[in-house]
């Protein structure tokens, strides 16, 4: 079966362990597209940061907000944007979402003033899907990739940071946005609930937010 999307970049997003960048790379294939994958593990400041978050937090997140910029800089401007499709696992509004909750009042004035000015220079997802699963699953998914760092993530953090993203989903109104209910789905392994959520992407949406 052959899938067509109306869509020229779209972007993946989604909690800690949601399945970002699975879904990201079988879209790709399916939909003959371009794939843009967020480098993280050779950061050096993540292990550091899960040990302890007050001191690393500020130095994590200026290394985010600076690679992430410079990828989508580097992937996206100039660089045949109407034509070829493209699918990132993530947007770049994730650095202003994570920073929220790590950042003290101070350095997150700071950090959000220095974001404004670069995201603006950054061409905007034609549509945004976002992968919701239950924080039990998350950290289901979490102990089986197997990332040492991450084992002792908090289900309070999960947690606030899903209530960032859905605050952050709510208040976009020229965006298309997808959330897609992964709580019973297993689209890596199920070949009809990966199929469900293509074709979901493939269908034209109107501004705001649309479910699966």
């Amino acid at each position: 079966m052959n899938f067509k999307t109306p869509y020229n970049f779209i972007a993946i997003e989604g909690n800690i362990g949601a399945g970002k960048s699975t879904l990201a790379a079988m879209l790709a294939v399916s939909l003959n597209a371009k794939k843009i994958m967020e480098e993280f593990e050779d950061n050096s400041f993540l292990p550091k940061f899960y040990e302890n978050k007050s001191r690393y937090a500020f130095p994590l997140e200026m290394s985010f907000l600076a690679a992430r910029f410079n990828q989508l800089k580097n992937q996206l401007i100039g660089n045949d944007l109407f034509g070829e499709i493209k699918i990132s696992d993530y947007v770049f509004a994730k650095s202003l979402l994570f920073s929220q909750n790590t950042l003290d009042e101070d350095e997150y004035k700071l950090y959000s003033q220095m974001y404004e000015i670069i995201n603006l220079q950054l061409p905007q997802p034609d549509l945004l899907v976002y992968l919701h699963s239950p924080i039990e699953k998350l950290q289901w998914n979490i102990l089986n990739r197997g990332r040492v760092y991450e084992q002792k993530i908090e289900n309070s953090y999960l947690q606030s940071l899903q209530d960032t993203y859905f605050k952050y989903l709510h208040s976009q109104v020229n965006t298309k946005i997808l959330i897609i209910n992964c709580s019973a789905l297993d689209f890596l392994s199920n070949k009809k609930d990966y199929e469900m959520i293509l074709e979901a992407i493939c269908k034209p949406y109107e501004n705001g937010i649309n479910y699966l």
